[in-house]
């Protein structure tokens, strides 16, 4: 039986210890997986960049338990807001559609104004 040389995912050094093994340092494997996880396209990153910033404003304006705010469209704007970057919508019964970044929605009405909520749970 040939024994088979194993080599470092990241730089390709050979490995000696556990059989499993397939990094040869911690820098290899975060080497490795930052390259497995980064947007290769930079339009992509742009759009998530976008959208954790939008998550992030959103979440600033609901601390701790509070789940629902009002504030303006131009208030939002002001903090660098991106309203047509969201990761998805939902209607209600009423027919007015929420936008939501993440577990944060808003819902645009009448003379620019906004409310902010945060879903709980499967519930909107």
């Amino acid at each position: 039986m040939i024994a088979e040389t194993k080599v470092c995912n990241s730089c390709n050094k050979s490995l000696s210890g556990r059989v499993d093994k397939k990094f040869c340092n911690d820098y290899c494997r975060n080497t490795h997986n930052n390259r497995l996880n980064s947007d290769g396209n930079k339009y992509v990153r742009n759009i998530n960049h976008s959208l954790r910033k939008n998550r992030r404003i959103l979440e600033s304006l609901l601390p701790g338990e509070r789940s629902i705010c009002n504030t303006t469209r131009q208030k939002l704007h002001s903090k660098g807001f991106v309203f047509t970057h969201h990761t998805h919508t939902c209607m209600n019964k009423k027919g007015n559609t929420y936008y939501f970044c993440y577990e944060y929605g808003y819902l645009v009405l009448e003379r620019e104004r906004v409310v902010v909520l945060r879903k709980k749970g499967d519930a909107y």
